[in-house]
């Protein structure tokens, strides 16, 4: 079986499709494909402390880093 290498960070870039309020002190940020057609349609969710200055259609770069 031939060894796969993978990269230590990744990075996409993606529209928020809305912020929900979770509770007093952070809200999600959150992109899904409703219609599921495209399978490789990257999804994110995640939380962030109240306070930011994102909203629903805002362009976005995720990057998720490995660290030690």
């Amino acid at each position: 079986m031939p060894k796969i290498e993978f990269e230590s960070s990744i990075e996409f870039e993606s529209s928020i499709e809305f912020v929900a309020d979770i509770n007093e002190q952070k809200d999600c940020l959150m992109s899904q494909d409703p219609t599921q057609d495209n399978p490789g349609t990257l999804w994110f969710n995640i939380d962030i402390p109240k306070g930011h200055l994102f909203k629903a259609g805002d362009r976005v770069r995720v990057t998720v880093e490995k660290i030690d």
